[in-house]
């Protein structure tokens, strides 16, 4: 979607948008895994795409609110047995508390999620129009491994995008599904709980994982199905992106210079989040991070 369809989406009146305009999209197979994608609808078009995981009865990620009930009715049919959230951010665990209510499925999180996804933060304006902010949920402390009739899932603690993230693999199949913790190979901006070292740390812990192969699932649909190479990637970006910013801020150079420097300007998403997520946000992380 190019910048001014998301300006027209985003700053139209929001009383207009079609509160009957979200489902479930689409489905696609990938081995024993389905992803699920899923998007709030406005003017009969996806506003903006994420994905939840259905594997064996487990499902990793639940998606916003606005799609909750259409998310409940795909499950109704199907052998759910587990919900894990990687993180508790209003984009994953958007259909939690409308699942144990309707399928009385358990729903598990890293320890630091737990209380965020019982009593969610208030949201900006971006972020409840885009997602909406989810309902309570009870949620269990996840171990160090979940258990399926058939797969044995190790759970990684994996944080940098923000704290109490967790990635799920199974090492025997390679499958990753790494949440927001991989958001593609050229990252250019950030928000305020980002953390580009504990990204990078974590980053580097699935790539040394003992699996022949690694296929990540990410919550952005995508599936790198050669994830070590990505991951690799997405290290070196970040490494020449710190080596770049560092010297030029030893030269003097502002931040507004840096990043007009290095991305020909500001990210569109500055101005439709209100700076909460920024290039600027960006280089400040990494000339607070020890990356060199």
């Amino acid at each position: 979607m190019d910048r001014e369809a998301v300006s027209k989406l985003l700053f139209a009146p929001q009383p207009e948008a079609r509160s009957d305009g979200v489902r479930l999209i689409e489905t696609r197979q990938y081995d024993e895994v389905t992803q699920i994608k899923l998007s709030r609808e406005t003017d009969g078009k996806p506003y903006y795409w994420v994905a939840a995981y259905l594997v064996d009865g487990l499902l990793i990620d639940t998606g916003c609110s606005h799609t909750a009930e259409e998310l409940v009715d795909f499950l109704a049919e199907r052998d759910l047995k587990l919900v894990v959230n990687t993180h508790y951010h209003e984009d994953h665990v958007g259909a939690d508390a409308l699942l144990q209510d309707k399928l009385g499925v358990e729903v598990f999180a890293h320890h630091e999620s737990i209380q965020l996804i019982k009593d969610p933060p208030r949201l900006s304006p971006y972020r409840e129009f885009k997602w909406g902010r989810p309902k309570p949920a009870e949620v269990q402390a996840l171990n160090g491994y979940m258990e399926t009739r058939n797969f044995r899932f190790e759970v990684i603690e994996t944080p940098g995008h923000c704290p109490g993230h967790v990635t799920l693999v199974e090492l025997s199949k390679g499958w990753c599904f790494t949440g927001d913790l991989y958001l593609g190979q050229r990252l250019k901006i950030a928000g305020p709980e980002n953390d580009m070292d504990a990204m990078v740390a974590s980053m580097r812990r699935l790539m040394e994982l003992n699996t022949d192969r690694l296929i990540l699932f990410t919550a952005l649909r995508l599936i790198e199905k050669n994830g070590r190479d990505a991951l690799r990637k997405s290290i070196q970006w970040l490494e020449n992106l710190a080596y770049s910013v560092k010297k030029m801020d030893e030269k003097g150079m502002p931040v507004q210079e840096i990043v007009d420097e290095l991305f020909g300007g500001e990210s569109v998403f500055h101005r439709l989040t209100g700076g909460l997520f920024s290039c600027s946000n960006m280089i400040r992380l990494i000339l607070n991070s020890q990356m060199r």
